[in-house]
């Protein structure tokens, strides 16, 4: 297990936010945390301590008047610590290479490939085209519903009828590098991981999955690291020192 460190960025500030409580009416959200600092600050910290793999998502819609702002800080991150963070947040093959160019690892797609309720498989292979299968992550950030976890997109807002399985992870693995999965239901209120979701993550072998959502503490992360048979990494948002929560940032740097 290794730690993927995170910086969310909602109405052009570094926060942790209440996942399920993100709306675009007013973009709206539940603040667990705002930063003084910007998103290039953050870049460059997790420079200095070797952190790699980390993912800067983009909480405002496009067509929010927040987003320029929002964008901006995003491109400054990847400027600060080129090839070492991830970028999403409203990610399409028209962008992607302006993220890519700007320095981001990776792009990560949800909305594009997933939308009115099921997989866009052309969508899918058109961002491949320009990505490449090595710097394309897909995020499969899910909510529990009728006794199965559920793809959402939209921010989190939209739920899709793609069910996260074994079997679409291993559909899927063939057109990209990693997963990003955030646990949305219990995302940024440090109240205790996902453990069924864990669990499923965990006996799946294939390309890398990042776990998000709901630790609260140490033992949160000892617990998912035993539930996902150690093959899941993890992201730590509104409980860490740096935002402001108990866990002590230096616990989280060298975790294996």
């Amino acid at each position: 297990m290794h730690f993927r460190p995170c910086i969310d960025i909602h109405n052009g500030k570094v926060k942790q936010i209440v996942g399920g409580s993100l709306t675009d009416e007013q973009d709206y959200a539940k603040e667990n945390f705002v930063s003084e600092q910007d998103a290039a600050w953050y870049a460059r910290k997790y420079r200095r301590d070797g952190l790699k793999g980390g993912h800067i998502i983009q909480l405002n819609s496009v067509d929010s008047p927040y987003y320029p702002a929002t964008k901006e800080q995003a491109l400054s991150a990847l400027r600060a610590y080129p090839g070492g963070l991830q970028a999403g947040g409203g990610i399409t093959p028209e962008n992607a290479k302006e993220y890519l160019d700007a320095g981001a690892s990776h792009v990560i797609v949800t909305s594009y490939v997933f939308r009115n309720g099921r997989i866009y498989y052309e969508n899918l292979e058109h961002i491949r085209r320009i990505t490449g299968k090595e710097r394309l992550v897909l995020d499969l950030s899910c909510r529990r519903k009728d006794g199965a976890y559920y793809i959402v997109t939209d921010r989190w807002q939209k739920f899709t009828n793609v069910k996260v399985t074994a079997q679409l992870l291993t559909e899927l693995s063939a057109w990209c590098a990693e997963f990003l999965v955030h646990a949305v239901d219990v995302e940024g209120k440090a109240s205790g991981i996902e453990e069924e979701l864990a669990v499923l993550l965990g006996e799946w072998t294939g390309i890398p999955i990042t776990y998000a959502g709901g630790v609260g503490s140490m033992e949160d992360i000892q617990k998912l690291k035993e539930l996902g048979r150690d093959r899941l990494d993890v992201t730590v948002g509104s409980a860490l020192s740096l935002f402001g929560g108990c866990i002590p940032y230096r616990n989280v740097v060298y975790l294996e």
